[in-house]
């Protein structure tokens, strides 16, 4: 198990374990507050461990907090990017996958597939993009809007884990 470089959770008070881990899932501290309200030990002290618990806080959350998590992602190439309004790890997430440099027609079609998206689920296309480019990228986003909104709902959520995987290891 791979563990923090810099952090110990299971030394850290409340209050600066929820600020280490307040953006780990995007701009949701309750699913940090939950994990420490249930108590944190050595064990959390291995990212995967930490990331579990976690994950599982988001998956048994009630869906009208799920899906208030799930609207907190900003668009892909969206305008809060373009505004400069995302979080750090969104902003480096996007730029990772290149999103950043997008021409002014792979702009556009995000723009397109964002709204049909929205349109269709009712809430932000997510996918962790770390290591994609803009062209798997788009194919993901053309290819997932055949899906069910409960099969997206599932793969938004999976999604977001990966997402916050990566922040720990980050980390």
């Amino acid at each position: 198990m791979t563990a923090f470089a810099s952090i110990k959770p299971s030394t850290l008070s409340r209050e600066a374990f929820v600020a280490a881990f307040a953006d780990i899932y995007e701009h949701s501290p309750w699913v940090a507050e939950s994990v420490f309200a249930h108590g944190i030990g050595p064990e959390d002290d291995a990212i995967e461990h930490l990331h579990g618990r976690m994950a599982r806080v988001l998956l048994s959350a009630g869906r009208e907090a799920q899906l208030a998590l799930i609207n907190a992602h900003p668009d892909l190439a969206g305008k809060a990017a373009v505004r400069g309004e995302l979080t750090a790890a969104s902003s480096a997430e996007q730029a990772s996958a290149g999103i950043d440099a997008c021409s002014a027609e792979e702009f556009a079609r995000f723009s397109e597939l964002n709204a049909a998206y929205k349109a269709r689920f009712g809430f932000p296309f997510i996918m962790a993009v770390k290591g994609s480019g803009r062209q798997q990228i788009l194919e993901a986003f053309a290819q997932r809007l055949n899906n069910t909104p409960e099969q997206e709902f599932a793969r938004a959520l999976a999604e977001i884990n990966k997402i916050a995987l990566l922040r720990l290891q980050a980390l």
